[in-house]
């Protein structure tokens, strides 16, 4: 009989509502999702949502449930709804009438603590964000340092009066109600109605708004004595994936251990770019977060996972090779890749945490991959996004290979993450923006899913593969490609590996 594991996610990104199945999905695991969510600021139905929930979780293993989704709909929803305090907390008593219907339902949520990116850009934010949205977030930053008796550069009243009343007042009140609904989820771990609990810091940095909110939950989370159920650390994105893991490993009764190989030591010390700690404490947040637990002996571990972090200040993809010694002296790829083979040739799970650098994989490492024939003999590999995004995908590869072993769908995930992490992010998809003039296009809008921006993109990841994943390339094809949000950050990809 199958486990039926129901999944809400965080929204319509195939990050979010594809990769659970891509990877976990088994002739034993079976994962339910909505058929329909919504479409970026497009909150999904609530309605549909509960119905959803009400339905499929009476007989289910399971439940992994984004709590945005649940409160406003998605994500970006959560950064511009106008919803009240106590109507959102009303909408948590579905849980609890979840856990009446179904006692024995394991429940893993998480709620994201709303995020305050540092730049100006309304793609995803209020649309006074666009213009005030650098200010606003140094505001919380002025804010937070002045908490702690620390100097800013400028005086916080000189940095007020750069954002009008209504905007400012707009975006703290809304933060109010979020923080209060995260609060709020913490009771629903005291009263056992949900079993664990993440609270992901999403795109966070070391001062601010989000930085301050984060400060009074785990406050909140200690008073109640609750660190051994809520955990809160750098992620958003791979949560899903992180809490299926967890989930897999409980029903299994299993906790693999987890050993960690880094390019350089120095990099446990370094805080990843849109992230407010340091690595080696997010790292150990993740693996427990996943029903894992570390060992400092390779030789007692059931999995690998190499880091690849730079030992110091961390790069954007799209500006490698690094002419920093932080990258090129301090890293030892060689002495990592040797312990690699090693392991791998005693029958080792290796997985790749390829956080060398943001928003992209490290074409060294991939290169050096393609040449000793190792693409398709790890068993994870991951570079998207941030490093918490990398880190908590690169585990539950491992995980799915810890229980299921090789499976054809798992290497179709793998051969994908080489397409996307590498190919688009780090390549492709600079390349191509530099032509959107020529289409009257930019980066935040390139009109269709499915056009002339897909086209192109499909046809120079497929030179990527011919060129970069040489070493496999007869045996991995795209089947199919669009752009989900109809601009250029993310895009979905069918892949298949065909051995």
């Amino acid at each position: 009989m199958k486990t039926k594991i129901v999944l809400l996610p965080l929204d319509e990104r195939p990050c979010n509502y594809l990769f659970p199945q891509k990877l976990f999905l088994h002739d034993d695991i079976d994962i339910v999702l909505p058929e329909k969510l919504g479409d970026k600021k497009i909150p999904a139905g609530l309605e549909e949502i509960d119905s959803f929930l009400t339905k499929e979780c009476k007989d289910a293993t399971g439940l992994v449930i984004s709590l945005d989704t649940l409160l406003y709909g998605g994500l970006v929803p959560s950064r511009i709804h106008n919803e009240t305090e106590d109507k959102l907390k009303e909408r948590l008593h579905i849980l609890k009438d979840i856990r009446k219907a179904n006692p024995k339902l394991i429940i893993y949520a998480f709620n994201i603590i709303m995020r305050c990116p540092s730049y100006s850009s309304s793609d995803e934010e209020p649309d006074y964000y666009e213009k005030y949205g650098r200010e606003i977030h140094e505001i919380g930053a002025a804010m937070h340092k002045s908490h702690l008796g620390m100097e800013n550069t400028l005086p916080l009243d000189e940095i007020i009066e750069k954002v009008p009343e209504k905007y400012l007042n707009d975006y703290i009140s809304r933060r109010k109600v979020n923080k209060a609904l995260n609060l709020a989820s913490l009771e629903l771990v005291k009263e056992n109605i949900v079993d664990a609990l993440v609270v992901p810091q999403d795109d966070s940095c070391k001062y601010g708004y989000a930085a301050i909110d984060q400060r009074d939950i785990r406050k909140a989370i200690i008073k109640n004595c609750l660190e051994d159920k809520v955990l809160m650390y750098p992620g958003a994105d791979e949560v899903e994936l992180t809490l299926i893991s967890r989930m897999i490993n409980t029903l299994k009764g299993r906790k693999p251990k987890i050993y960690l190989k880094y390019a350089t030591e120095a990099a446990k010390s370094i805080i990843p770019l849109y992230e407010g700690n340091m690595l080696s404490g997010t790292l150990k947040y993740h693996v427990l977060s996943a029903g894992c637990q570390l060992t400092e002996a390779y030789e007692m571990a059931d999995i690998i996972m190499a880091v690849t972090a730079p030992a110091g200040n961390m790069e954007e993809a799209i500006n490698q090779p690094s002419k920093y010694p932080e990258y090129y002296a301090e890293r030892n790829i060689a002495e990592m890749f040797d312990f690699i083979k090693d392991r791998l040739s005693e029958g080792k799970i290796v997985t790749i945490a390829d956080n060398a650098y943001a928003n992209g994989g490290d074409l060294q490492i991939v290169r050096f991959l393609n040449a000793n024939n190792l693409l398709m003999e790890v068993d994870g590999y991951a570079g998207w996004n941030t490093s918490a995004n990398t880190v908590g995908t690169a585990i539950a590869e491992a995980v799915d290979t810890y229980h299921f072993g090789t499976t054809a769908r798992h290497q179709n995930f793998l051969g994908l993450r080489y397409i996307e992490d590498l190919g688009f992010c780090s390549m492709i998809r600079q390349k191509v923006v530099e032509k959107l003039p020529e289409y009257g296009m930019n980066y935040f809008d390139v009109r269709d899913k499915e056009g002339k921006i897909s086209e192109l993109v499909k046809a120079e990841l497929e030179e990527f593969i011919k060129n970069e994943l040489s070493s496999i390339s007869n045996n991995l094809k795209i089947l199919k490609l669009i752009m989900p949000w109809r601009r250029m950050f993310e895009v979905d990809i069918d892949a298949k590996y065909i051995k």
